[in-house]
């Protein structure tokens, strides 16, 4: 079937309004995952004593399912996306409490729900709705007094990142805190409430080091190696040294074969030394012009909403590769962090498909006049956005 611009069907419209160019990088991204998962997952499952292509298998079945995610998503009003955003919310707050009391603990932190042979991580599928929930009550209180907008925001970050840090998953409380205060920003909070946040960051950080031993742990290998285990961040800086330029070719890496992680946190470590710095380098390219693009379409976009939508959940995918590779370079202590597409995790593919999915849709060539009347911040007015620019 050929689409052309005559076409009246939600297909064709789609088509010719989505950003065809993020798109098949998304997609690029998104197929390369599943390639490196086939080069860095049967060693770890052989190791457990697993059929070595179980990670594979699993990661593969979820391919569709993600593509599938994206294109739906992407088909969304901007109105329908926080409606959509907003009844999630609520949804997998609920279940981050459910979590706490019957959720299975792995590895000492209790993130997930076991579904059958189904694992769930609420966590995941919050944060890009939480962005756009986050987006839309900024935008509102830029143009209405009768809503309790800031209250609300601030309420709602206070109780999604108490839930993570009783997980507790001090790594996702980190990467929200920047998503929303870099929003909080954005929606015109002065310098001074900058400071506050800034220290009041600083604050959290020394009571969860003091407090936490396994977050002192951490920073204390990360500090001085020599305080401690740093076995895995010395195997992944091993490994991209043996990658070199070219790397040691498909299936030839060694480090995967004692590197716990090498499916998940660490797949980038086993990226470096199979396929090279080269290779290296050409997925932060694509991480890079996805962020890029949006913030440049983000730029363009007179809706208050739509802007900040687009702003924080690109920071939100951008922030998240970059924690990922900069553990795996040994720049940040481990934090059990996925890397978008790429790494192992169903929850974790899922909730970035249906986050680029968002981004998709927000970006998608309409009328002005469409937008205005569609989006969450319809009532947004263009000073507002003026005084965004500004």
């Amino acid at each position: 079937m050929r689409l052309t611009r005559s076409d009246r069907s939600l297909l064709s419209d789609w088509w010719f309004t989505v950003d065809r160019p993020m798109l098949f990088a998304v997609l690029l991204l998104l197929i390369g995952g599943l390639v490196l998962s086939l080069a860095a997952s049967p060693a770890v499952a052989t190791r457990l004593g697993l059929d070595p292509f179980h990670f594979f298998k699993r990661h593969a079945l979820l391919i569709a399912p993600a593509f599938v995610v994206i294109v739906a998503a992407s088909m969304l009003s901007a109105r329908m996306i926080r409606r959509t955003s907003l009844a999630m919310f609520a949804l997998v707050l609920v279940l981050m409490v459910a979590t706490l009391f019957l959720g299975a603990e792995i590895k000492g932190a209790t993130r997930w729900l076991q579904f059958g042979w189904i694992s769930l991580q609420p966590s995941e599928f919050a944060k890009p709705v939480f962005v756009i929930v986050c987006a839309w009550l900024f935008s509102e209180s830029q143009s209405r007094d009768d809503v309790p907008s800031l209250p609300l925001v601030i309420a709602f970050y206070a109780v999604f990142v108490l839930l993570l840090i009783l997980q507790p998953d001090f790594g996702q409380a980190l990467l929200v805190t920047l998503v929303w205060g870099g929003l909080f920003y954005l929606a015109g909070l002065s310098l001074i409430w900058v400071g506050v946040l800034a220290i009041g960051l600083l604050m959290g950080g020394m009571i969860a080091y003091l407090t936490v031993p396994h977050v002192a742990r951490r920073i204390d290998r990360f500090i001085n190696p020599d305080a401690g285990d740093t076995y895995q961040t010395d195997r992944a800086i091993e490994a991209f040294t043996n990658g070199g330029w070219f790397g040691t070719g498909p299936g030839e890496g060694t480090v995967k074969l004692v590197l716990p992680d090498a499916h998940a946190d660490f797949i980038f470590a086993v990226v470096a030394e199979e396929f090279g710095l080269f290779a290296v380098l050409g997925i932060v390219a694509l991480f890079g012009f996805i962020v890029l693009r949006a913030m440049m379409r983000a730029r363009l976009e007179p809706d208050i909403f739509i802007r900040l939508g687009v702003i924080g959940l690109a920071m939100l995918f951008g922030l998240q590769a970059i924690i990922n590779m900069a553990v795996n370079v040994g720049l940040l202590p481990a934090k059990g962090m996925t890397l978008p597409f790429i790494s192992y995790g169903g929850s974790s593919l899922l909730s970035m498909a249906l986050t680029m999915g968002f981004v998709l849709s927000l970006t998608r060539r309409r009328p002005t006049a469409g937008r205005s009347h569609e989006s969450g911040g319809d009532r947004a007015s263009s000073s507002a956005a003026r005084g965004l620019e500004a």
